[in-house]
C-alpha cells in the first residue's frame, strides 16, 4: 500500500510553506551575513523568533518529542526548503536535524535533557565531528580511516585528533565528537561523545570559504587536544559509534534531498516566471523550444526526485535500515537537482548567475550537496560492492 502524508503533516506543511513564502523569503537579501556569506547569528535568531511566533519551530518533531514519520517529514521539509533560509528559520537544517534524530534514538534520558532539549527549541545549534583532514590521512568518505582517538582515564575519556569540514562548528553549543577507542574493551571501535561548546580543547584552525553559504558556522577545520569528557557523556555504548553513525546517516541523507528538492522547486518557479515574461526574437522565451524543453525536463526530474524520496521514506518507515535505498536516493536526487538548477540558471541567462537571484545561490548549494553526505562516486562504489556480493551469494 502506498503511503501518503497524513492530515497532520499536510496541515503542518501548508503552514510551513505559507511561512517560508510570506515571512522568510523577504529576508533573502538581508545583508546580515558573516564574511563567508552565511547568515549571521543575529539573523538566525530573528528568523527563529518568527518561526516560534507561528508555532513552527522544529515542525517535524511534535511537542511530545515524537518524530513525524519519514513520509510525513518529507511533506514538511520539502516546503521548508523553498528558501535557503527556510530550514534555518524552522530548525530543519543540517547538521541539527540529523543530530536531533540521532539523540532522539540513542541518547540516555539525562543526555536528552541536557543536550537535545535546547536543540529542539532552536535555542542552540550543534556540530557533528566525524570527517578528518585529507592531509592528515584521516577519515573522509571512509570512516574506518578515522585517526582521532579516545582513551579511558579514570572516570573520563580523553580525546585527541583533528576534524575537517565540521558544519556549524563556529557558534555551536552542542558537539557530537566521534573517535576511535584505545580502551582494551572496545579497542578499534568508534565512540561518540556529547560535549558542551565552545571548549578550549577544541580549537578552530580554519573556516574555509566554500561554494555553499546557507549553513551558519561554516565548515571548520579543528584540532582536538586533551579534550576530557566525563564517561556519562558517551552517546550509547563504547565501540558502537560506527553503528550509531548509520542510524543518523540514512535519514540525514534523505532529509538533505527533501530540503534541496524544495529549493529547486523554487528555482523552477523563478525560471518559469522569467521565461514566460521575457521576450526575444518575437516571442516569449518559453515558446522557444531550447528554453521550454529545459523547463519541461526540469518538471519531469522534479517529479522523479519526489517519488524517489517518498519511496526511500517508506522503506525507513517500514523498519528498513535504508542504507542502500538512501544511497540510491542521494545519488539520483542530487544529480537530478544539479541538472535542474543548472537548467534554471541557463534559462535566466545573466540574471541566473547574478547574486541578486536566489537561483544563483541554489545552484551553488546543490553543487555542494553532490559531495556532502557522501559523494556520488562513493555511493556508487558502495552499491557496486552490494551488487557483487549479491551475485556471489546467488552463485553459492
Amino acid at each position: 500500500m502506498v503511503r501518503t502524508a497524513g492530515d497532520r503533516a499536510r496541515d503542518i506543511g501548508a503552514r510551513v510553506e505559507a511561512f517560508v513564502r510570506e515571512e522568510v523569503i523577504p529576508y533573502e537579501r538581508d545583508p546580515r551575513r558573516d564574511h563567508h556569506g552565511a547568515p549571521s547569528e543575529e539573523l538566525v535568531a530573528e528568523l527563529r523568533d518568527l518561526a516560534r511566533a507561528q508555532g513552527l519551530m522544529t515542525p517535524h518533531i511534535l511537542p511530545d518529542g515524537q518524530h513525524l514519520s519519514q513520509v510525513d517529514t518529507a511533506h514538511v521539509l520539502i516546503r521548508s526548503g523553498l528558501s535557503p533560509l527556510g530550514p534555518i528559520a524552522l530548525n530543519t537544517m543540517a547538521p541539527d536535524e540529523g543530530n536531533m534524530y540521532l539523540l532522539g534514538h540513542v541518547a540516555a534520558p539525562h543526555l536528552k535533557e541536557r543536550f537535545l532539549a535546547p536543540l529542539l527549541t532552536g535555542a542552540a545549534r550543534s556540530a557533528f565531528f566525524m570527517t578528518e583532514p585529507a592531509d592528515w590521512g584521516g577519515a573522509g568518505s571512509d570512516p574506518m580511516m578515522m585517526k582521532t582517538t579516545c582513551r579511558k582515564e579514570g572516570e573520563d575519556w580523553i580525546i585527541e585528533g583533528r576534524k575537517a569540514f565540521i558544519t556549524g562548528a563556529v557558534g555551536a553549543r552542542v558537539g557530537i565528537v566521534m573517535a576511535r577507542s584505545q580502551d582494551p574493551q572496545s579497542a578499534g571501535g568508534a565512540c561518540m561523545f556529547l560535549v558542551d561548546l565552545p571548549d578550549p580543547a577544541i580549537r578552530i584552525l580554519d573556516v574555509p570559504n566554500t561554494i555553499d553559504t546557507s549553513m551558519p558556522g561554516g565548515h571548520a577545520t579543528v584540532e582536538i587536544a586533551n579534550l576530557r569528557v566525563p564517561a556519562d557523556q558517551m552517546l550509547g555504548e563504547a565501540g558502537e559509534g560506527f553503528r550509531y553513525a548509520q542510524v543518523r546517516l540514512a535519514p540525514a541523507r534523505l532529509s538533505h534531498c527533501m530540503r534541496w528538492l524544495g529549493s529547486c522547486i523554487r528555482a523552477q518557479e523563478l525560471a518559469t516566471d522569467y521565461a514566460c515574461r521575457r521576450e526575444a526574437f518575437g516571442k516569449t522565451l518559453i515558446d522557444h523550444e531550447g528554453v521550454g524543453f529545459l523547463l519541461a525536463q526540469n518538471r519531469i526530474e522534479l517529479t522523479q526526485a519526489q517519488l524517489m524520496i517518498e519511496w526511500c521514506a517508506r522503506v525507513l518507515d517500514e523498519g528498513g535500515q535504508g542504507t542502500e535505498e538512501s544511497s540510491m536516493t542521494k545519488v539520483a536526487v542530487s544529480e537530478a537537482l544539479m541538472r535542474i538548477a543548472d537548467n534554471c540558471v541557463q534559462v535566466m541567462g545573466g540574471s541566473g548567475v547574478a547574486g541578486t537571484s536566489v537561483v544563483e545561490q541554489i545552484f551553488r548549494e546543490v553543487r555542494a550537496f553532490r559531495i556532502y553526505d557522501g559523494p556520488t562516486e562513493v555511493h556508487k562504489w558502495s552499491l557496486a560492492r552490494r551488487i557483487k556480493r549479491a551475485w556471489r551469494e546467488a552463485q553459492a
